[in-house]
């Protein structure tokens, strides 16, 4: 009897000190909250576009559906992190961002034949896409941050599939921002450019986010 007043003491010690767990918000709701945080960003760089250059840059075909594809990517690719974070939901959330992705490519791939297609364009020099990169790094870098940071709360069972998405996420809303800023239309060398940044953003959120959000334990 002794060793059983011990045991019930223990238990009621243990679960005196519990602290009642607050539920993490849906899936929904913190996708709203990082677009948030873009659009604040977005508003903050708002006073330096040039909007008559926006607008004529917009009223080209692929250009508008490649910043449309980049606009919805950034949003289902944030929702397919968020989703894919919280255990028992199915993985197959993470393909919900490849529809507007294609999108993005595909139109973004027209580019390669601007020279064709409207000849006389303005074409990128070396100075502009060095721009181009550092504008999508340094946008890209600390919006990546603040999903990991986010989805840090979660167990994801696949840390690194999930940071991959948020990393998709981030550089997408990169390039997202980067439409009303763009000096010149899409060329073969600034789609490579662009590819090379977004898929650089994607693989390090893979791999050092992924090791965040798996705690520092083995991913696999």
């Amino acid at each position: 009897m002794p060793d059983l007043a011990r045991h019930d003491s223990l238990v009621d010690d243990l679960v005196g000190r519990l602290e009642p767990v607050r539920p993490l918000p849906a899936p929904a709701l913190r996708t709203l909250a990082w677009i948030g945080a873009v659009l604040l960003l977005g508003l903050i760089l708002m006073p330096m576009v040039d909007m008559h250059g926006l607008h004529t840059r917009l009223g080209t075909l692929d250009l508008r559906l490649a910043a449309l594809g980049a606009v919805l990517t950034a949003v289902t690719a944030a929702f397919a992190a968020f989703a894919t974070s919280v255990p028992g939901r199915s993985v197959a959330w993470a393909l919900l961002p490849a529809a507007p992705a294609a999108l993005w490519v595909g139109a973004s791939g027209l580019g390669c034949l601007r020279g064709w297609l409207a000849p006389g364009t303005n074409l990128a020099g070396t100075h502009e896409m060095e721009g181009c990169f550092a504008f999508l790094v340094s946008v890209s870098l600390p919006l990546s941050a603040l999903l990991v940071l986010m989805l840090r709360r979660a167990c994801p069972l696949r840390p690194n599939l999930t940071a991959a998405l948020g990393g998709l996420a981030a550089a997408a809303a990169a390039a997202s921002l980067l439409v009303p800023f763009h000096p010149h239309d899409a060329t073969a060398t600034d789609l490579a450019i662009h590819a090379v940044t977004v898929l650089g953003v994607i693989g390090l959120n893979g791999l050092a986010g992924g090791r965040l959000l798996s705690g520092g334990k083995r991913i696999r």
